[in-house]
């Protein structure tokens, strides 16, 4: 069985209806990055990163998947697929999707801060004052800026193995998921789906200018044909 990648980005969730965290001014709904998404930012107010991060939960109840993830459940049937996702939703899961790596956390887990091993699920408020099971007060599980990227090795090598890879809802402009692609097997066919694509199609690489609801649902169509 042939493998393939899914690289999802911000973009896919987005047509949810689902904020991207950034604006165009670089604000993360109003807040710096820094101020909400680094251990500098929670030291100083634990209290406004909690409150952002609980925003964000809540609002991800409200949503649903949209048909490129449900489209991408379609290629299980044929391929063994892997979703490497920079994404911190469930939208991926709620769609179907049995294999899925959030490079950069889950808006559904609280983590200890004394031990970042000890993660639970949780799909309410983190309060302060919420503690694990060692005693200490839990944070989102959610990787910072300035933290290491946990799960970066295990993407790596999925990426290798990789026949096919569709990239979708990002520009790849992130680093360190956008270093993922240099580790793509040379002869690996890639799709890059985007509305508004900063590259041209070529040997091995075929650009979808979609976004992705209607991109995604084209890609997987051609795949299962093969």
């Amino acid at each position: 069985m042939e493998n393939i990648v899914i690289l999802s980005g911000a973009g896919i969730s987005a047509e949810s209806g689902l904020k991207t965290f950034r604006d165009s001014n670089g604000l993360w709904e109003g807040h710096d990055v820094m101020e909400v998404a680094s251990p500098d930012g929670w030291h100083k107010n634990r209290a406004l990163v909690l409150d952002f991060y609980n925003q964000r939960r809540r609002q991800l109840k409200t949503v649903k998947p949209n048909a490129a993830h449900q489209a991408l459940v379609d290629l299980e049937k044929q391929f063994d697929v892997h979703i490497i996702t920079q994404n911190v939703d469930d939208l991926h899961e709620r769609a179907g999707s049995s294999k899925v790596l959030h490079l950069h956390g889950e808006l559904l887990k609280a983590r200890s801060t004394t031990d970042e091993n000890l993660v639970i699920d949780w799909h309410e408020d983190i309060c302060e004052g919420d503690l694990c099971a060692k005693g200490s007060q839990l944070r989102p599980h959610i990787v910072w800026f300035g933290e290491l990227v946990p799960l970066l090795e295990p993407a790596i090598e999925l990426t290798a193995k990789a026949d096919y890879i569709i990239i979708v809802g990002t520009s790849m402009q992130v680093y360190p998921a956008a270093s993922l692609i240099n580790y793509a097997k040379p002869e690996a066919l890639i799709y890059f789906i985007d509305p508004k694509p900063n590259i041209a199609s070529q040997k091995n690489l075929k650009v979808i200018a979609e976004k992705a609801s209607a991109g995604v649902p084209i890609v997987v169509e051609e795949l299962l044909s093969k």
